[in-house]
């Protein structure tokens, strides 16, 4: 069943309306959500008209309707890829067998952990994101913003479904818990450190939205190979919504250097303080945000050898990216991988077992697909003819999980000791200077068509709307 039924309180193609125990139980929480989102969610929002995606079924005709909406109003609820008929497992010990409709006994604390996992990262985003919009640089900005943020906010409601009705008390509690952590607070935080990070500005939103919702691709797309087929189903319907959200961070790093490429074509400079006193942010400044939100973000694929990882992997909870497409055995016994680890004060390889180092496998083809973005980020300075190119630093660069967790390494991969790493740190991260100049562009610009000066227009509007539509009504 792909359409879905927005007479109903809670919006469905689940037929929710004959399960009344979960209906019951997801209307007890949906005030609760909503009074989450009243207080956490985009502040000063609530009386705005906000031109926003809604899906009216899952295929790829209906997901994508346009119409201005309240937020408050926006219609969250709960869709599912439709079943595709005898399903098989397709990795791990369980190859062959049918997938799995219920949640087997033995495996029910592990998929748990892994859905509220999942499921605490999409409140956490909005909260984080929740002071932006007043420091939005235009109102093409300010809708994107809300329709990642309307997004994540449903991407809770489908992991809380799954949680309800497969979970019992156990699921109810925790959906209720999800509501309860808040991002960065110091008693009751988000379970992921990146989700307690503060998202300050417009740069780190976007940085934000092309590095750590990538990640979101990525173990969404493990998830989408689960045994457990209603996992499976919710994760990739979802996986519809975050490709725009990657979109949104890759377009607006993408704009902000544009608008600096010119301006220093204009300017005929390179030096970042005439730069910054023309009201743009400096390349190198651009290279250290970078530096930070991947490192930050490649924390999150978890420590490079775990036994979790390989008892996700052979029970059948969680998949590779794109499992189907490899040509292995799909069981990975006897295979290896390597792993970096630091000894005699050097980077060395290590061979471990692949099944204990799926996270890394995981991690290395995040990086890969995360390279690919900034590739096109360093063709608009090519193309501005300035010699300055943009990279990922050194995957062991400024981690904090894992064998390689504390240990000094620069940009470049070099292994360095703490008085290089304080004298070189600045050159390497954000400062503090950096961010309060940051900070000091973030002026709010919300006539239609309109930009702040740190920021190129984007080549087109949303939905072939012109660039000067009026995505956002105040009211």
């Amino acid at each position: 069943m792909s359409s879905i039924d927005y007479s109903e309180k809670i919006p469905n193609n689940v037929n929710l309306s004959e399960d009344r125990t979960l209906q019951r139980a997801l209307e007890q929480w949906q005030p609760n959500y909503l009074q989450w989102w009243q207080d956490m969610g985009p502040d000063g929002s609530h009386n705005f008209d906000v031109y926003l995606r809604t899906a009216i079924s899952v295929d790829p005709q209906g997901w994508a309707q346009f119409g201005h909406v309240k937020m408050p109003d926006y219609r969250w609820g709960i869709f599912l890829n439709p079943a595709e008929q005898d399903r098989k497992i397709h990795f791990g010990d369980h190859l062959g067998e049918d997938a799995w409709q219920d949640v087997p006994g033995e495996h029910r604390a592990n998929l748990r952990r892994i859905i509220v996992t999942q499921g605490d990262t999409e409140p956490a985003s909005v909260e984080q994101q929740r002071h932006l919009g007043l420091t939005c640089p235009s109102q093409y900005d300010l809708r994107n913003l809300f329709q990642v943020n309307v997004e994540e906010g449903r991407h809770l409601w489908a992991m809380v479904y799954l949680l309800h009705k497969y979970f019992g008390r156990d699921g109810r509690e925790e959906g209720e818990a999800l509501l309860e952590r808040r991002s960065g607070n110091a008693d009751n935080p988000r379970i992921l450190q990146a989700f307690n990070e503060k998202t300050p500005d417009w740069l780190s939103f976007f940085m934000f939205t092309y590095f750590t919702d990538r990640d979101g691709k990525f173990q969404l797309c493990a998830l989408a190979e689960s045994s457990f087929d209603p996992l499976a189903r919710t994760t990739k319907f979802m996986l519809t919504e975050e490709a725009h959200h990657m979109f949104v961070g890759e377009s607006g790093v993408g704009r902000v250097i544009q608008r600096t490429v010119d301006m220093m074509n204009q300017l005929k400079t390179d030096d970042p303080a005439k730069l910054r006193a023309a009201g743009v942010i400096d390349l190198p400044t651009i290279q250290r945000y970078l530096n930070f939100h991947f490192s930050v973000t490649i924390d999150l694929f978890g420590a490079d050898e775990s036994s979790n990882a390989a008892t996700f992997y052979s029970t059948g909870l969680k998949g590779r990216f794109e499992e189907g497409k490899r040509q292995d055995d799909h069981k990975l016994k006897g295979q290896v991988y390597h792993v970096l680890n630091v000894v005699d004060g050097k980077l060395v390889e290590k061979e471990v077992p692949m099944l204990n180092a799926l996270n890394e496998v995981l991690r290395d083809d995040y990086i890969k697909d995360s390279i690919g973005g900034v590739e096109r980020w360093n063709r608009i300075i090519d193309k501005a003819g300035i010699p300055f190119r943009l990279k990922v630093p050194h995957k062991a660069f400024h981690r904090n999980i894992g064998a390689l967790a504390g240990v000094k390494v620069s940009p470049e991969g070099q292994v360095v000791n703490e008085q290089e790493w304080k004298a070189k740190v600045g050159e390497w991260l954000p400062t503090a200077e950096d961010r309060a100049y940051v900070a000091s562009l973030m002026g709010r610009v919300v006539e239609p068509g309109k930009f702040a000066n740190w920021i190129a227009p984007p080549v087109m509007g949303i939905n072939r709307q012109p660039v000067d539509f009026e995505y956002v009504r105040f009211n």
